[in-house]
């Protein structure tokens, strides 16, 4: 579904990404491990289109995304939940869930807010009050609630259990796995190394800016090196 070839992008004079090179296919959870700063948000941007790259080609579904803008990224089925949530803090639940699916306008959406509702109760109950008043958690549930009212193949999470509690952490990662028995294809980028490759078929280790080692998450888990770096063992 995605292919990510020799990618390279910059902030000014520093490059952030050095021919970075990885595959996504449809229906897997892929997650990247690695330090702060290593490039994976870097990396997740570039695919969504609002991060430039200067070298490589990104392929989604066979196509290349070359030249293509980030809103038109999403229309073709990639969205991506930012670090740090970044709802609309003055705008209700709902109008949030709707900006959501502001690619596809004309449509009806009262499928996907069903879905949504459906997905995180806690959404259900507060439509009607402006986002900013959420809690980080709620907030979390809004951001990905968000995307999914673009109707995505592929979801780009960035960090969903920033500053959560373990049982909120738990709750969204569960909502990833039944996102992927709903027929999405994630990739996902998760501070908690050991729970985000207990959900993942795959994963990949960013290292300043470069693809250091992958496998299945059973072989990440089990590797020494791995394990002493990101999962405190």
């Amino acid at each position: 579904m995605l292919a990510v070839e020799e990618v390279r992008s910059s902030y000014g004079r520093i490059e952030a990404l050095h021919g970075v090179s990885l595959d996504v296919a449809a229906g897997e959870i892929i997650t990247l491990v690695g330090a702060n700063g290593a490039g994976k948000t870097t990396l997740l941007r570039a695919i969504s289109g609002v991060q430039p790259i200067s070298a490589g080609r990104i392929r989604f579904e066979a196509r290349r995304l070359d030249g293509i803008s980030a809103h038109v990224r999403v229309a073709l089925g990639i969205a991506q939940v930012p670090e740090g949530r970044q709802v609309f803090a003055p705008l209700s639940v709902e109008d949030n869930l709707r900006l959501g699916g502001w690619t596809r306008r004309g449509e009806r959406l009262d499928a996907e807010l069903a879905w949504v509702y459906e997905l995180f109760p806690a959404l259900a109950s507060r439509r009607r009050v402006s986002a900013g008043t959420l809690s980080g958690g709620e907030q979390q549930m809004l951001a990905i609630g968000r995307a999914l009212m673009a109707k995505p193949r592929l979801l780009l999470l960035d960090e969903p259990s920033m500053g959560l509690a373990p049982m909120l952490v738990e709750q969204i990662l569960d909502v990833v796995r039944s996102l992927k028995q709903a027929g999405l294809t994630v990739l996902l980028v998760e501070q908690n190394a050991r729970a985000a490759l207990a959900i993942a078929d795959r994963g990949y280790v960013v290292e300043t800016g470069r693809i250091a080692t992958s496998g299945s998450a059973g072989e990440l888990l089990a590797d020494d090196r791995v394990r002493a770096a990101y999962l405190g063992v």
